[in-house]
């Protein structure tokens, strides 16, 4: 006598056959439900109570961090743009200045939102000189041309990196 194994019903899909469980939980998942991780599939609400774990910022963090982005920033737009043709260069380092500062601040505490928030807070920071670049070059001052791309380069460039350091570059596969 052969035991057939009862047919399994995805959890979220009833209608959706599966003998793909979560190795967390087990709970039957289909492929639309199933998120590969390192250590094999998962359901989407273990990985999302898992990733709640590692989002450690508190409240404070998110208004001293983007005052503080949005300060720096400012700040650096109205140094690097100074320097011409090494805008290129200076502006991902200060983008690393400012990170590592706002690192410090938090004391290393982390989330998704925080890195989203301090990233529109550069950006923001970067814009005044910009925008005064561009309504200079409205009026007509078109040797300000290149006072607005160069600010405008310093803003795209600071932004990402300050980004990118805070938050980690992450690959998906």
């Amino acid at each position: 006598m052969t035991s057939v194994p009862p047919t399994l019903y995805c959890a979220n899909h009833p209608q959706v056959e599966t003998n793909l469980r979560c190795n967390r939980c087990e709970k039957p998942i289909c492929p639309r439900c199933a998120v590969s991780t390192p250590t094999g599939y998962r359901c989407k609400e273990c990985v999302r109570g898992q990733q709640k774990i590692f989002e450690t910022s508190l409240w404070y963090d998110y208004l001293s961090a983007s005052i503080l982005g949005g300060v720096l920033s400012f700040l650096g737009s109205m140094i690097v743009p100074r320097f011409w043709l090494f805008t290129l260069i200076l502006a991902p380092v200060a983008g690393v200045i400012i990170a590592e500062v706002i690192r410090f601040v938090t004391r290393r505490r982390r989330s998704r939102r925080l890195f989203q928030i301090v990233a529109i807070a550069v950006a923001v920071g970067s814009l005044p000189l910009l925008a005064t670049g561009i309504l200079y070059l409205i009026s007509g001052n078109l040797g300000s041309i290149w006072d607005v791309v160069l600010r405008g380069v310093y803003t795209f460039v600071v932004t990402s990196t300050v980004y990118y350091r805070l938050s980690g570059i992450q690959l998906r596969t």
